[in-house]
């Protein structure tokens, strides 16, 4: 279960090279892991998101990142947040997620959800669909997933895609936890009572997160599933320094990088945890008093600062100890 995740949400820093980027991925990874963060997961896109920067910015393919990052930590499960179900077939995802495994010595986790970013889709060639061809897509996918992590052999005949007697050898090392990301009290939750361990409602105020998890226990008692048995996390954006004084001059450097006026800039603030160690402690203690079991944490701005990184892990474990 998740109690600290640490994502990697953008790899276009100030002063790093492409050449280097890989450096300083590993440079955040290794300060999370010493820090106190038990997860480091990745965005799973090709295209950069709006709001955080332009399609053109670097993005770095999730999987393959993944997969070095085992070779550079220790003890920190490995996932993405999350990986969209419409980019890949669900029985290479189940090979791709077996070997993230085999290769971390059991530190794979797979985070996925239905996928939403059109304009990734269309510009690279993915089919889309419709909300509704998405979710019906993500259900079958983890009918296959599932079990094939599992050491079974699924045979599917669906609508959206068909299996024989699917193989995945060698299997994972351990059991593969699987989180659905999404915040969507009707289809998104209702698959996290039925095939997830873990739920991260990735949008949605801080006041909606009780009548998630009032919707997510409705849904386990219709299923028969135990609630107990299901975390649920939060993924929040934030931004930490050792004072005020440099936690907004260094929103202030992100902002003169990207062009930002000043209405942007407040705008921003109002999105993000951000601050002194105190500030974003406190922050991160109202999600913990809502009833989260565990919170991931980006640093779209100052994460190429490992300190920073390291900042944010020391206040957050104290926080989620």
């Amino acid at each position: 279960m998740t109690r600290l995740g640490y994502q990697i949400p953008n790899f276009t820093y100030p002063g790093v090279a492409a050449n280097e980027i890989f450096d300083n991925v590993v440079g955040q990874a290794k300060a999370a892991e010493a820090s106190g963060f038990d997860r480091v997961l990745l965005m799973d896109h090709f295209y950069q998101l709006p709001g955080i920067g332009d399609p053109d910015d670097y993005m770095l393919e999730c999987y393959t990142l993944l997969g070095a990052l085992a070779g550079r930590t220790e003890h920190v499960r490995l996932s993405s947040l999350v990986t969209g179900n419409t980019y890949r077939n669900p029985a290479l995802l189940a090979k791709i997620i077996a070997t993230l495994d085999v290769v971390s010595g059991g530190r794979a986790q797979l985070g996925i959800g239905a996928g939403w970013f059109e304009e990734e889709h269309a510009s690279l060639g993915f089919e889309f669909g419709t909300f509704t061809d998405r979710f019906e897509r993500l259900e079958e996918a983890l009918q296959i997933i599932g079990p094939m992590l599992a050491g079974e052999r699924p045979t599917l005949d669906g609508q959206r895609y068909s299996v024989t007697e699917a193989i995945c050898e060698p299997p994972p090392v351990g059991r593969v936890p699987i989180l659905i990301g999404g915040s969507g009290e009707k289809k998104t939750l209702r698959m996290v009572a039925q095939y997830a361990d873990e739920s991260n409602l990735s949008s949605g105020d801080i006041s909606e997160i009780p009548r998630k998890l009032d919707v997510l226990a409705a849904h386990c008692e219709r299923l028969g599933r135990d609630r107990s048995e299901i975390k649920v996390t939060k993924l929040v954006m934030g931004h930490i320094a050792p004072s005020m004084e440099e936690a907004e001059a260094e929103l202030q450097s992100m902002a003169d990088m990207k062009g930002w006026p000043s209405e942007v800039i407040d705008l921003v603030k109002t999105m993000l945890v951000w601050g002194d160690p105190d500030a974003v402690g406190e922050q991160l203690q109202a999600y913990k008093d809502v009833g989260l079991d565990g919170i991931t944490v980006n640093l779209p701005a100052n994460g190429h600062n490992p300190d920073r990184v390291s900042l944010l892990g020391e206040v957050a474990s104290k926080v989620f100890d």
